[in-house]
């Protein structure tokens, strides 16, 4: 920032404060508007995200619960990309098929690996939802010190060109210390929107997670009293 001559009238507008800015602050401003873009990308995409996954699950439940032949259910699903518990119901079947098709040794221990099947198909779903969330927590807990920085910088600079000028008046000061506290604000602006959309998504997505292992223990269930019955069957025989 130069020192700046009382009787030029310096241009207080948002464009004019930061073209006026000290090159640093010009940086931290940039850096912060392209982070408050980014953010807002990721919000938007989140949001259509997670209406998608929703009315995904919706969906699969309605068919799931309506009597349909998991047979045919799965093989409507595995013919197609799935999201949410259709992908929880195709890797469990998957494994389930698998056991009929091998020798039979492993029928036994068959409902462990569906258990494990259906918390490792959990668990990626949710890294699935959950992706570039942390990007959100890292604007929203660093853009107001990332502008704090560049107001502390630009505060700096301000008071050099105040000793340089050897004038204290409000002409001089105040556009010095607009240009630096205009950092913090954008700061501000960035780190808002992403705390927000940050904490409401974790909602969501706890919310998502709640609701896949929610229908992974009721099908684990159900297919735990096949294979009891199918297992219980020889000692009927007998």
């Amino acid at each position: 920032m130069t020192p700046v001559d009382p009787g030029t009238a310096t241009e207080l507008t948002l464009i004019g404060m930061f073209w006026n800015a000290h090159l640093v602050v010009k940086l931290v401003m940039a850096g912060l508007f392209l982070a408050s873009v980014w953010t807002w990308a990721i919000i938007i995409d989140k949001m259509l995200m997670f209406q998608r996954y929703r009315k995904a699950m919706n969906r699969f439940e309605e068919v799931f619960w309506s009597g349909q032949s998991l047979e045919e259910l799965y093989r409507n699903l595995s013919q197609r990309p799935t999201a949410g518990m259709a992908t929880l119901f195709v890797a469990a079947m998957r494994e389930w098929k698998r056991a009929f098709e091998g020798t039979g040794k492993g029928f036994a221990s068959l409902h462990g690996r569906i258990d494990k099947v259906l918390d490792v198909s959990i668990q990626r779903e949710v890294e699935k939802l959950e992706a570039k969330l942390f990007i959100l927590a890292t604007v929203g807990s660093a853009s107001p010190f990332i502008g704090l920085f560049g107001t502390v910088w630009g505060i700096m600079t301000s008071f050099r060109s105040i000793a340089a000028s050897k004038n204290t008046s409000l002409a001089v000061v105040a556009p010095g210390i607009a240009e630096a506290l205009f950092a913090t604000a954008i700061g501000l602006v960035a780190a808002i929107p992403a705390v927000i959309a940050y904490n409401k998504y974790q909602k969501d997505l706890n919310r998502a997670q709640t609701r896949l292992e929610g229908f992974a223990d009721e099908f684990s269930a159900i297919l735990s009293r096949q294979i009891d019955e199918r297992v219980e069957l020889p000692k009927q025989v007998a």
